[in-house]
C-alpha cells in the first residue's frame, strides 16, 4: 500500500543508538557481553515493570530508576549508575543531519511525519532542543507523557489516531528490531537502522517513492 504517513524514533535514529554504547561502557567496567544492557534497560523487546520501562512510561522518577538500577547491578557486582553512563555517553553525542534532511523530503513531498520516541521526562528538555520538532513532525509521542511505550501496540495506535492515517499507509523507522516487529504487527511497513544507516535511508527513500 502507498505510504502517507512516516513514523521515526529518536535514539538510534537522529542520535547513535545507546544500546551499542551501553554495551561498550559495560564491558570497560566488567560485564558480560549485552549484560550492562539488560541491567539498565531490561528486557527491551517486551513491556514490563524493569525500573527503566516504568520510568519511560512516566510511572517513576529518574532518581527512583537509579537507585533501582544500581541494585540490580549491586547483585552481580557491577556499578550500573545510569547517571555515569549516560554522561560517559554524551561526550560527542550528535544529530545526524541525513535523517533531518530525510523528514524534510517527506514533508516537501507532502506525507505526514510523527515521531514515537520511549524517553524520559527528566531528559524532555535537553533532548527537544536538539531538533526542531515543529518543523519536522506532525505530532510527537513521547511515552513518559503518554503512559506508554514501545513495544505497546497503543503507541502506534495512538500516533496513527493523531495522524488521522491507518496502519497499511505507515511506515515506522526504529534501531531497535523488537520495536520494528511489534509495528508491523499492526501492520505498518519497517524499516530498521543499523550502525550503518545509510540503507535504511535508502529504504525510506524507496517507500516514499
Amino acid at each position: 500500500m502507498a505510504a502517507k504517513a512516516f513514523l521515526f524514533d529518536y535514539g538510534g535514529v537522529f542520535t547513535a543508538s545507546p544500546f551499542r554504547a551501553i554495551d561498550e561502557l559495560g564491558v570497560k567496567i566488567g560485564a558480560a557481553p549485552g549484560q550492562a544492557v539488560e541491567i539498565i534497560f531490561g528486557p527491551y523487546a517486551s513491556d514490563t515493570d524493569h525500573p527503566w520501562h516504568r520510568l519511560e512510561r512516566g510511572e517513576i522518577s529518574l532518581q527512583e530508576a537509579r537507585e533501582a538500577i544500581l541494585a540490580l547491578g549491586q547483585k552481580v557486582d557491577l556499578e550500573t549508575d545510569v547517571f555515569q553512563f549516560f554522561a560517559a555517553m554524551s561526550t560527542g553525542a550528535g544529530v545526524r543531519e541525513e535523517f533531518v534532511d530525510l523528514v524534510r523530503e517527506i514533508r516537501a513531498a507532502g506525507h505526514k511525519t510523527g515521531m514515537i520516541t520511549n524517553n524520559v521526562l527528566e531528559f524532555r528538555e535537553h533532548w527537544e532542543k536538539t531538533l526542531p520538532l515543529g518543523e519536522l513532525f506532525d505530532v510527537v509521542i513521547d511515552s513518559s507523557a503518554v503512559g506508554v511505550r514501545k513495544p505497546d501496540p497503543a503507541i502506534f495506535t495512538l500516533t496513527m489516531e493523531h495522524l488521522g492515517v491507518q496502519a497499511e499507509h505507515s511506515v515506522f523507522i526504529d534501531d531497535f528490531e523488537g520495536n520494528i516487529d511489534a509495528a508491523q504487527r499492526l501492520g505498518l511497513q519497517g524499516v530498521l537502522v543499523e550502525e550503518d544507516f545509510a540503507p535504511s535511508i535508502a529504504e525510506t527513500r524507496r517507500l516514499l517513492a
